[in-house]
């Protein structure tokens, strides 16, 4: 949890709530960057759409979509940039272009926007990729139900344990010193 320290805490801007989005929600960037004010409630994310090399078509997995609790903090972010965004009518993008007829592309945001503040923080190895896997692992350290971790990133149980969640070595050695108790007493 201490590379997390080193991310911006409570930053207005919309790439970081995009980045919010991924670590704390467990979006995928095609899914943040395919939501319309209309998939946003005052709970929750509907993806029902994704974009995908420049296209909007449907989410990844059957799985994927979903409904995608928010939490507070990411919640008000939304509450801030819809006060401020250009339209909130409800096709809108909730990340436009400049247009404002597509959405931003996860590209170019993460090249103009968040990997130089990544790079300024000894972050520059994380994507958003890496935010999922944390989202994943971070629940798993806080012991929260597999199957509510699996359904919130759209993923399977199976997905989600053995591909996206991992163990801290601290619980590893604890469950291995357990190991190493049983057998000594057996």
């Amino acid at each position: 949890m201490s590379n997390c320290s080193n991310a911006p805490s409570a930053h207005p801007d919309l790439f970081w709530t995009a980045v919010k989005l991924a670590t704390l929600g467990g979006m995928r960037p095609g899914e943040i960057f395919g939501l319309q004010w209309k998939h946003l409630t005052d709970e929750a994310a509907d993806v029902r759409q994704r974009v995908y090399r420049g296209d909007v078509d449907t989410p990844k997995t059957r799985n994927s979509r979903r409904i995608v609790a928010l939490p507070d903090g990411v919640k008000a972010d939304i509450a801030e940039w819809r006060s401020m965004s250009p339209s909130v009518e409800p096709d809108a993008w909730v990340f436009p272009s400049e247009t404002m007829k597509t959405p931003l592309t996860r590209d170019n945001i993460w090249r103009r926007s968040i990997q130089p503040y990544l790079n300024s923080v000894d972050l520059g190895w994380v994507n958003f990729q890496v935010m999922r896997r944390t989202h994943s692992t971070l629940m798993n350290q806080l012991k929260v139900d597999p199957k509510l971790v699996a359904d919130q990133l759209g993923h399977t149980l199976d997905v989600n344990q053995n591909v996206y969640t991992i163990p801290d070595l601290s619980h590893r050695r604890a469950a291995v010193n357990q190991l190493e108790s049983a057998v000594q007493s057996a």
